[in-house]
């Protein structure tokens, strides 16, 4: 099936935006979610922009299924199962990677007025999809009229791409308009970008003038408050969330209502998996609410070094500080094992591995990790 895309010209409410439209023959009207993902598979895209794109219908099919009680697996997407939108989700996450944007935040976002007639019949807006992708974010109704402003496909790039309300002071480098179908009389429906830099973007280097063995990260953390898991649950769901692709899992000790001890739940995640986790929490573990924070994590440039011992390997995490010198440090999992497998002590192989990495000049200084 081929597709054809026109780029035009067009006014609303006076202001000069560009309208794309999908040139599509006909087809079934929607499709499976596995469908979607193998469609989305086989095109020669960057990775960041598949694992987005997968991650914003893996939210839309976990929100779907709860609506209609299907499994995810036995889904099938009717609008947002088109395949104008799977260009449009895929299209705009490879718009922003190839502009070279870093963060995306979001004003109030506007859910229009009315109703709207779907493959399930008539429903009022906001769309049930819709208002379920878009829990946690700053929304507005109205105005009266307006009809559907915001689609679960809007909803779901939000979900996979915001970080939210922007900040308060940054400085504006460039900005467009771009158009849809519908002119709305008295109001400019159109969605408006502003590319620019944030404040605190030129305050650090104004700051941190040697940052270049420091790699910033905007990460989120999912936060959820249990009172009610044995320590081996609270053990076994951090643990899952782990393997499903939280960057770390922390378990904390907390107060709950009416002074109940209790443990807290933090995951640091990527905005990619950032709705397919969150979903996770609320699988895995007994709270009802999950909260949602986002973070920047500096974190050393490092790499990873093997040494040998006694005919096994050994490796050793080597980290660059933000003057050059670098330190390093063995996997203590690395450090046991060979012990046990050599009855050799854990600090005589410790020394090994110090020597080792001395002697190569990989270090200034080696960090005894416990």
């Amino acid at each position: 099936m081929r597709q054809s895309v026109r780029i035009a010209d067009v006014q609303r409410s006076g202001v000069q935006c560009v309208k794309v439209d999908f040139d599509i023959p006909a087809q079934p009207h929607g499709r499976a979610v596995s469908e979607i993902h193998r469609l989305i598979d086989a095109v020669q895209i960057p990775k960041k922009v598949a694992q987005l794109a997968h991650s914003a219908f893996e939210a839309i099919a976990l929100i779907e299924s709860a609506i209609h009680g299907v499994a995810p697996d036995d889904l099938h997407l009717h609008e947002v199962g088109a395949v104008d939108a799977i260009l449009d989700i895929v299209g705009s996450i490879w718009g922003v990677e190839l502009l070279g944007i870093e963060r995306v935040y979001n004003t109030k976002v506007s859910l229009g007025d009315g109703t709207i007639k779907t493959a399930h019949g008539t429903l009022p807006v906001p769309a049930p999809a819709t208002i379920r992708l878009l829990e946690g974010f700053n929304v507005q109704h109205g105005p009266p009229g307006s009809g559907e402003l915001t689609t679960p496909t809007g909803a779901a790039l939000l979900r996979v791409l915001s970080k939210g309300a922007p900040p308060q002071e940054y400085s504006p480098l460039r900005s467009g308009y771009g158009a849809g179908t519908r002119d709305i009389h008295g109001q400019l429906n159109a969605l408006r970008i502003i590319v620019g830099e944030a404040a605190s973007d030129f305050h650090d280097h104004d700051h941190h003038p040697q940052r270049e063995h420091v790699h910033t990260e905007h990460l989120h953390v999912l936060s959820a408050d249990i009172d009610d898991m044995s320590p081996e649950e609270l053990a076994g769901a951090a643990d899952v969330l782990r393997a499903d692709g939280a960057l770390d899992v922390v378990l904390l000790h907390t107060t709950m209502k009416k002074g109940r001890p209790g443990t807290r739940v933090e995951a640091l995640v990527q905005t990619s998996d950032l709705a397919r986790l969150e979903e996770k929490i609320f699988e895995q573990f007994t709270t009802l609410g999950v909260k949602t924070f986002d973070v920047v994590r500096n974190a050393l440039e490092r790499e990873s070094r093997l040494v040998r011992f006694d005919g096994r390997d050994i490796r050793v995490k080597v980290a660059t500080l933000p003057d050059g010198t670098r330190r390093a440090k063995p996997e203590f999992d690395d450090l046991r094992r060979v012990a046990e497998e050599t009855a050799r002590p854990i600090a005589e192989i410790r020394s090994h591995v110090i020597n080792a990495l001395n002697d190569a000049d990989l270090v200034a200084s080696v960090a005894r990790g416990k």
